[in-house]
């Protein structure tokens, strides 16, 4: 469903986002003026170990001022492209690591009322170090802490108010209703569709 738009600018355009403002139709026949930020999407990793431990990494994110703890994610680079490959490519880049078990744990919209960033959050297992040189690291990932934290844990901090990463914390309550409900293989496969990013079969 989508509500007519009658005009459409792009008063800003950055380096991986833009700001676009749209003249939207309302139910009553009014026009609204919409403005919010184009992404190209994203993808996240819950990478678990065999002891039930998520690999999490702090970094600084500036328009909040904090540095958060977080689980490995990036951009959707190229338009189209595969969101399997582009989880594994951010799990091998940030934290050198690679997964022999892939799964869909859960996709959403951060902020649908200002932004049409759209995230798919993997589950990542049977963990191992990757092969090869590490990526380097630049800017805000050059600070990186790493660590690996009980699932538990994530979920006591997500509800204490400790944790403020929208795709820790996420994933984090999606997989523990997960293990609490039809367990992980009852899980979308990880090439599964995603009509808010459709990529090739």
């Amino acid at each position: 469903m989508a509500w007519e738009v009658t005009a459409s600018a792009v008063p800003f355009e950055g380096k991986k986002t833009s700001i676009r403002t749209d003249e939207v139709v309302m139910p009553d026949g009014s026009v609204a003026t919409r403005d919010y930020q184009v992404h190209p999407g994203s993808v996240a990793v819950l990478a678990l170990d065999d002891q039930d431990r998520v690999l999490v990494l702090s970094q600084y994110r500036h328009p909040v001022r904090e540095k958060l703890w977080e689980i490995p994610a990036g951009l959707l680079d190229v338009p189209g492209e595969n969101p399997l490959h582009a989880a594994q490519r951010e799990l091998y880049e940030e934290a050198h690591v690679k997964a022999e078990d892939w799964r869909v744990l859960v996709d959403m919209y951060t902020t649908p009322g200002g932004c049409d960033e759209a995230v798919r959050i993997f589950l990542a297992r049977d963990l191992s170090e990757a092969e090869g040189e590490r990526f380097a690291l630049a800017e805000e990932e050059a600070d990186m802490e790493f660590a690996r934290v009980p699932l538990a844990e994530l979920v006591h901090g997500a509800l204490a108010g400790q944790l403020h990463n929208n795709c820790l914390v996420t994933g984090a309550l999606a997989l523990s209703a997960t293990l609490a409900g039809d367990g992980v293989d009852a899980l979308r496969p990880a090439e599964a569709d995603w009509p808010a990013r459709p990529f090739p079969a």
